[in-house]
């Protein structure tokens, strides 16, 4: 929680998060709330329902006097993956609870968000009952953004290829030339430092060395991207990571995910619908192993997370907005990482394998979610998220 936040305010920031999240929902018919697209996403009524369990188990279970869950069956059912809390429904089969229904959903969040609007007002100096509310709130950002995901993978799944927004589709993005921004490197510090929230695996802030590098000023565009692909990019073995040639072979992958081919050229389906590809757009829903084979095709590669921090918090350039970035970063503890005791420790550090760091933000990314040091991660074959491309050298 910033400092200085009064609980009026805070009770204002919850009312504000949770009603953006029914705000996403709005666009949705009660089937597309309840169905699931791959075992790596979830139903929006899902999201929705699990965000609303976090306040109930983590906040009102321990705090209310006379505590009384809204349905027990919840517990079970809208748990992700917090093993301290015990029993969870299955991940892959989320898309086949078809009750509770969306009305209850709906009347679960209006239930707990009452008790928790009186739990603010009944302990408005509580320090520690402050953190955990604003854990709970960028929580359900992240949650947020995950449903403009996950959504626009469900609406891909449809030969009609249904637009999410129906209003119209962003003007045409401008071109602008990429320039080398270069930097000294040597001792850097990396990590969340100052006032405001940060989540623990932006922690500790430590020192690191960096030898002098370089960050393209724009992100990689679909037609840059196209490029590679015309030049048999796909078809090179020797762009690619061993795994992940194998998985694009394995798969069949030919170009990003959501780009379609028709006679008159290459299309890209968006939250907007099937759009024609806008070629000075930057690329997105790419995996680290395209990421990678991309920027080894152009002769550079992909940054270091410490080389993307430091070059954030400079004055040179802007790193966020439209998508995330690939970097060539495990996702891995910083040093004189803790995780948080108990249950809530589970929420990143477990998470710490087999993962990479993405950084900066997308379209998707709730305003104020962003900052310097957050640490985004995903499998390097994960295609789904607005995922996307800056090269380094």
């Amino acid at each position: 929680m910033s400092d200085g936040m009064h609980e009026t305010g805070l009770a204002a920031a919850y009312r504000d998060v949770r009603r953006r999240s029914l705000q996403l929902a709005e666009p949705l018919s009660d089937e597309d709330c309840g169905a699931q697209s791959m075992p790596d996403a979830s139903p929006v009524k899902w999201h929705l329902a699990h965000t609303t369990w976090f306040f109930e188990t983590f906040l009102l279970e321990p705090r209310e006097a006379a505590f009384v869950p809204f349905d027990p069956a919840f517990r079970v059912l809208f748990n992700s993956y917090y093993n301290g809390v015990g029993a969870r429904h299955p991940r892959p089969q989320r898309g086949l609870l078809t009750r509770p229904g969306m009305g209850d959903v709906r009347a679960y969040r209006a239930d707990v968000d009452a008790r928790m609007v009186h739990l603010l007002a009944t302990f408005p100096d509580d320090q520690a009952l402050a953190a955990l509310v604003e854990l709970g709130l960028q929580h359900e950002q992240q949650h947020q953004e995950l449903i403009l995901t996950d959504v626009l993978h469900l609406l891909a799944q449809s030969p009609l290829y249904p637009a999410y927004h129906g209003g119209a589709a962003p003007a045409p993005a401008p071109e602008r030339a990429s320039e080398w921004m270069a930097f000294d490197g040597g001792l850097v510090e990396v990590g969340f430092a100052g006032a405001g929230f940060s989540f623990d695996n932006e922690l500790p802030r430590h020192r690191t060395y960096l030898q002098p590098f370089a960050l393209a000023s724009q992100l990689v565009t679909n037609g840059a991207f196209l490029a590679f692909i015309d030049a048999g990019g796909y078809r090179d073995p020797a762009l690619w990571l061993s795994e992940g040639w194998d998985a694009v072979a394995h798969n069949g992958v030919q170009h990003p995910l959501y780009w379609v081919r028709r006679d008159d050229g290459w299309h890209e389906f968006t939250l907007h619908g099937l759009r024609p590809l806008d070629l000075h757009a930057p690329v997105t829903h790419v995996s680290l192993y395209e990421a990678d084979a991309y920027a080894r095709w152009s002769g550079a590669r992909l940054p270091l997370e410490a080389e993307w921090e430091t070059a954030a918090r400079s004055e040179l350039a802007d790193l966020f907005g439209a998508c995330w970035q690939w970097t060539a970063s495990s996702y891995a503890p910083y040093p004189g990482y803790l995780a948080a005791p108990g249950a809530l420790g589970e929420y990143n550090g477990k998470f710490m394998i087999n993962q990479y760091v993405l950084r900066g933000s997308s379209c998707a990314t709730p305003p104020g979610h962003a900052r310097a040091s957050y640490r985004n991660f995903f499998p390097a074959g994960t295609r789904w998220q607005f995922s996307g491309i800056r090269l380094a050298r």
